[in-house]
């Protein structure tokens, strides 16, 4: 069954932003796959899942970027 495609920004207040960083990176430390529900559809990162950090600069703005990337199926 195939998925829709879905490209999402969400903004969250500091304190909630804050409480899903501290999740991902106590699932990362202990090894555990991460959950996460994003305008409302829950989404499931693998252990196997790759992390970067992008960095995106122009004449108007700064953006950094915390990335995870994993393969489907």
């Amino acid at each position: 069954m195939s998925r829709p495609e879905r490209d999402i920004e969400k903004d969250y207040p500091k304190a909630e932003f804050v409480a899903k960083l501290r999740r991902l990176a106590d699932a990362i430390e202990n090894g555990d796959r991460f959950e996460i529900q994003i305008s409302g559809e829950r989404i499931y990162v693998p252990v196997r899942a790759r992390f970067n950090i992008e960095h995106e600069r122009s004449e108007e703005e700064e953006e950094i970027e915390f990335q995870i990337k994993w393969q489907l199926g």
